[in-house]
């Protein structure tokens, strides 16, 4: 496919690192930017036919198969727009949009207009991510009861970001969007996110959106979906996810601490890794950053259903709830209380039913815990199913 970059930021630059690395067949062939010098700039660095400072003429170019947005916040919906209008098949960066109610009407103009619309929500293609989901799937770690997911850096690198108008809020619309989808992948996108509590904070930053941020999502089956973000956490850029299952558990370090370490005395000056402070001392690379991302899978996967007719792993409607899900942590960081989740178009499953998980010892007890002891003894804790009398065994070894 020739595809259209609208925007010509650190994001647009990963996506087309991205997408013309390791002989991929996907090229951008035309790039948007609102500063002509920069459309200029990056076409010459990914070497590119053609650069506009006009969207209309980005988005409408005849030699434009796709589109990919990699703009503000704010524009997001104008670039849906045009190319909803254009029935070009459109993929956005996240977050969808700064409210439930803009990204319903984006997802609205791609289905009106039977356009193909994907979110590009890179940290739910990382293989470890993948991986994490594929054992989730198979019934490794049991029902999903819990999930913890957090980013924290020093602050993004562009100056909208710090507008809360433009990007609709502070750390938990720029980052807390990842975490709310990561969990909602790990419970089961299926499971109706009920209702949210949050705190946040402006801690540091002298900005009128918050930059730290602690949530908990209420799920249908009861499940809890957990999210600590910031933009005043000093030492680079953490990325870590945590899933307690009944019958397992999952830790993951995307980011920061994933076993390459270096030390430099700092004599070349040189790019570390994303959202890094030093240069020198001790520092923390990543292999391969963008596919630690996820970017290569992301655009694999988008790509592929384009072809097939599918939808993709991640789509304009999983960006909706997304933001739906958000809307209700504003709301709770406002209030102090729980918030509901406002969903006028779920497409999941309607029953609440917060499925407890029990397990048998036999016919009169239940098996609240088993462990086996120093001397090789096991000893069992155990409630009865009629009196709820707690008791425990030890079951000598033979």
């Amino acid at each position: 496919m020739n595809i259209a970059m609208l925007g010509s930021g650190f994001i647009a630059r990963f996506y087309a690192t991205s997408l013309h690395a390791q002989r991929r067949l996907d090229k951008i062939t035309m790039v948007y930017s609102r500063q002509i010098e920069n459309a200029e700039k990056f076409a010459e660095d990914f070497n590119l036919e053609n650069f506009t400072s006009s969207m209309e003429e980005a988005i409408e170019h005849p030699k434009v198969d796709l589109v990919i947005i990699a703009l503000p916040n704010h524009l997001h919906e104008e670039a849906v727009r045009i190319s909803a209008q254009a029935k070009k098949p459109v993929l956005c960066t996240k977050p969808l949009g700064r409210t439930a109610e803009e990204a319903k009407r984006m997802l609205s103009m791609v289905e009106n207009a039977g356009v193909f619309g994907g979110y590009l929500e890179d940290l739910c293609y990382t293989p470890k991510f993948l991986k994490s989901l594929e054992s989730i799937n198979n019934g490794t770690i049991g029902k999903v009861i819990w999930t913890k997911s957090r980013e924290a850096h020093p602050g993004p690198h562009s100056d909208w970001f710090w507008d809360k108008e433009k990007s609709g809020g502070g750390a938990i619309i720029d980052l807390a969007c990842h975490c709310v989808e990561i969990s909602r992948n790990f419970i089961g996108k299926n499971i109706k996110p009920l209702e949210v509590m949050c705190w946040a904070d402006t801690q540091v930053h002298p900005i009128e959106a918050e930059d730290h941020a602690i949530g908990l999502v209420k799920y249908a089956n009861g499940a809890i979906g957990q999210f600590e973000v910031s933009w005043a956490f000093r030492g680079g850029m953490d990325l870590r996810d945590e899933v307690m299952g009944t019958e397992g558990s999952i830790w993951l370090n995307n980011f920061l601490r994933t076993g390459f370490e270096m030390f430099s005395t700092g004599q070349a000056d040189g790019y570390v890794a994303e959202k890094a402070e030093v240069n020198k001392g001790w520092m923390f690379p990543v292999g391969d950053e963008a596919h630690d991302l996820g970017y290569p899978n992301m655009f694999t996967d988008m790509f592929t259903a384009i072809e097939e007719g599918k939808t993709p792993l991640e789509s304009f409607y999983d960006g909706y709830v997304v933001n739906a899900i958000l809307d209700a942590a504003f709301k709770s960081a406002q209030s102090k209380q729980w918030e509901p989740v406002v969903l006028e178009d779920w497409r999941g499953d309607d029953e609440v039913i917060e499925d407890k998980t029990l397990v048998s010892y036999d016919d009169d007890y239940f098996l609240i815990k088993e462990e086996v002891l120093p001397n090789q003894d096991i000893k069992v804790i155990l409630k009865h199913k009629e009196t709820q009398e707690l008791i425990q065994r030890i079951i000598t070894k033979q």
